[in-house]
């Protein structure tokens, strides 16, 4: 198999089962929801751009194709953790005022990620890359 495509989907789907590992022994449960909802740790949208990114550099060197990979790689970090986290946290606050006024609606936001989450995720991004292109 393609090493990129590999290492893509080893770091994107392993860390979205460590994430769901690590919400089971927090919560005690899990829900067919549990497999698509976003944010948490660690961010397996991290885990996927960094990924795409390392191998591609690791495969190819510097080229188009790994300046695009860094370009979207750094978009979607910045957007984990500031744009969705904001979104995220406004979503609390209109659902406190909903409850406060006894209004009800079902609404849905997705929280986003930390600092922190984003770094694990692109650390166990970086990490696969390299396992695939060194070992595989």
């Amino acid at each position: 198999m393609n090493k990129i495509v590999l290492a893509v989907l080893l770091a994107g789907f392993g860390t979205q089962l460590l994430k769901l590992i690590i919400y089971f022994f927090k919560h005690k449960t899990l829900s067919l929801h549990d497999l698509i909802v976003t944010g948490g740790m660690p961010s397996s949208h991290s885990a996927f751009v960094v990924s795409l990114t390392t191998i591609i550099y690791l495969e190819e060197g510097v080229t188009s194709v790994f300046v695009i990979s860094l370009v979207l790689a750094l978009i979607v970090l910045r957007d984990a953790f500031g744009v969705r986290r904001t979104v995220g946290e406004e979503g609390m606050v209109i659902n406190q005022l909903l409850k406060k006024v006894k209004l009800k609606t079902r609404s849905h936001f997705a929280l986003g990620h930390t600092p922190l989450q984003v770094f694990v995720g692109s650390l166990i991004g970086l990490g696969t890359s390299l396992l695939v292109y060194f070992f595989i």
